[in-house]
């Protein structure tokens, strides 16, 4: 992710949601280049308190070596995952949205009715399965980082996310601004803002649980 990198809060966190429950967790980029975090999720110009920046920073370094060495996109096996999360940051919305290799597992996913899940600037991602004949999530629901967040936030960003959703066809559900809000559709489950880190991991958990 070469603009702006990872959420830090959103990997951490979403991360240890998932592992506590018993998931196993693969990392995966194109390329199998390594993700920075955005230096601005790890303090107060991302509105990061300084014990929670140390909280994310910890769990972050326990999966450094993972993080080091993700697995290339074009290499993995969409059948091998039961589900595809894609926590935000806005590094997915230059490489992620755009990414082939991604596009096929998402498409894949859809296909057999495996498990998508996106968190705030995440469901860029799913802009990756648009140069079909059909976008294969016009239709459904979800929620995303908001235009209105986007300009609250004040930072230079090359698109809003929440509006190209919509112009495919996706039905955008979005909550107040900077509060928790997720929102599951079958097998989609996306997830609004840092703020909605945990719960949408939960639902993720959930969904996954016999």
């Amino acid at each position: 992710m070469r603009w702006g990198g990872f959420w830090a809060e959103e990997v951490a966190e979403s991360h240890r949601v998932l592992t506590e429950a018993g998931i196993q967790v693969d990392i995966a980029t194109p390329g199998g280049v390594r993700p920075p975090a955005d230096p601005v999720s790890l303090d107060e110009r991302g509105g990061v308190e300084a014990s929670a920046a140390e909280r994310f920073r910890d769990h972050l370094d326990t999966i450094a070596d993972r993080l080091a060495r993700p697995l290339d996109l074009a290499e993995v096996e969409g059948a091998d995952y039961d589900a595809i999360y894609l926590p935000g940051g806005h590094g997915p919305m230059e490489d992620l949205a755009r990414d082939a290799d991604l596009g096929r597992l998402l498409a894949g996913a859809v296909r057999d009715g495996r498990i998508v899940a996106a968190l705030c600037h995440g469901p860029a991602a799913l802009l990756s399965t648009a140069g079909g004949d059909a976008f294969p999530f016009a239709g459904r629901r979800l929620t995303v980082f908001t235009d209105d967040e986007e300009r609250q936030g004040g930072l230079a960003v090359p698109y809003f996310v929440e509006s190209r959703l919509r112009d495919l066809g996706a039905i955008v559900e979005p909550g107040p601004a900077w509060t928790s809000k997720v929102v599951v559709d079958g097998a989609l489950i996306t997830g609004q803002n840092p703020q909605s880190t945990v719960e949408t991991a939960r639902q993720v958990v959930k969904a996954l649980t016999p």
